[in-house]
């Protein structure tokens, strides 16, 4: 039977976000050897798996596993990745 996560387990999985979220903010240009494609998916799977993220639950698969965390920087890191994939063509 599965367990919810610890105190320890939400920690960490909150601090991997939030380093997540730094590299979407600091690794967001095309490299030389990515197609136009490959980078908008890059994008996209970073925003998509923080999003993944902040909608984790409890076991009753209702209840959020956040409680005080704050997600200002993560939010921040989705929008952009969000605005720069409109601006990929």
């Amino acid at each position: 039977m599965a367990e919810e996560r610890t105190v320890e387990e939400i920690a960490q999985i909150f601090n991997d976000a939030s380093a997540k979220a730094v590299l979407l903010k600091t690794d967001s240009t095309k490299w030389l050897d990515e197609t136009t494609e490959e980078w908008k998916e890059r994008i996209k799977n970073k925003v998509d798996h923080l999003e993944t993220i902040k909608e984790y639950k409890k076991l009753d698969e209702t209840t959020s596993i956040w409680t005080t965390e704050n997600f200002t920087s993560i939010d921040s890191s989705i929008v952009l990745g969000k605005n720069l994939m409109l601006t990929i063509v």
